[in-house]
């Protein structure tokens, strides 16, 4: 299982310490942000990688339930906060866990060691419903577009684009437009064929023209690599090679 990457969302410097100090701990754990307001941590998850959430609820701007009821497709989700009458609506809205502050190691760990289970059979589970007959050419998945089932070939897929509400799918002729999210993409095909390569970005190696540190170049459109995908992005592309 690769490193769990996690964001602190606090508007206190102290709090957010705390929980940074206790990831740096945990050799699964991999901080890659920290946000002080809702309108950080939503920009940050449009933008990075991120599997587990630390949010508190009481910041500036939005609250931390308010920010979770907008995400359609949230991260696991630890709250992290000193209001214990919220608990109930955080575990309505999914939480992984609840800790209360001052927030002890020993807590700290309870709550990761979740989380770690969770991830480590969502992984499992995702690997078996991949698609995985890489040699047939004539695979194919049906996704719903405009009331109706499209049949898509793996092999004309281009890439995927996830755009705010829906998903697009480029092809080598068209693109579908549908409701389904890239997550939903990331768990279907094959991790032979595509890879995900930012949060808004699945592309398939078959169609690469060109590739650097940064981006990547299909059928004349350049993709961003995300920066917390590019290490994974570059080994994948080098054995590829």
């Amino acid at each position: 299982m690769r490193k769990i990457n996690c964001v602190v969302a606090d508007d206190e410097e102290l709090a957010r310490e705390v929980i940074e100090s206790y990831i740096a701990k945990i050799g699964d754990l991999n901080h890659i942000g920290s946000c002080s307001t809702g309108v950080e941590i939503y920009n940050m998850l449009n933008t990075e990688n991120v599997d587990l959430l630390f949010l508190d609820i009481q910041m500036p701007e939005i609250t931390g339930i308010e920010l979770l009821r907008t995400l359609k497709d949230p991260p696991l989700v630890i709250i992290t906060t000193a209001y214990r009458e919220f608990a109930l609506e955080g575990y309505e809205l999914n939480v992984l866990d609840y800790l209360l502050k001052p927030i002890s190691f020993e807590r700290f760990l309870k709550a990761i060691d979740k989380c770690i289970t969770i991830k480590g059979s969502k992984e499992e589970m995702q690997a078996k419903k991949r698609i995985t007959s890489t040699n047939n050419p004539d695979s194919f998945i049906y996704v719903r577009s405009e009331n109706k089932m499209v049949r898509i070939l793996l092999r004309d897929i281009l890439y995927i684009e996830g755009i705010k509400e829906y998903v697009k799918v480029h092809t080598i002729e068209k693109s579908v437009i549908t409701y389904h999210t890239l997550s939903y993409f990331e768990e279907k095909l094959s991790i032979e064929l595509f890879m995900r390569v930012h949060r808004s970005f699945i592309i398939a190696f078959g169609h690469i023209s060109s590739y650097t540190a940064n981006e990547i170049e299909i059928s004349q459109r350049i993709i961003p690599i995300g920066v917390t995908y590019a290490k994974k992005v570059m080994q994948n592309l080098e054995q590829k090679s």
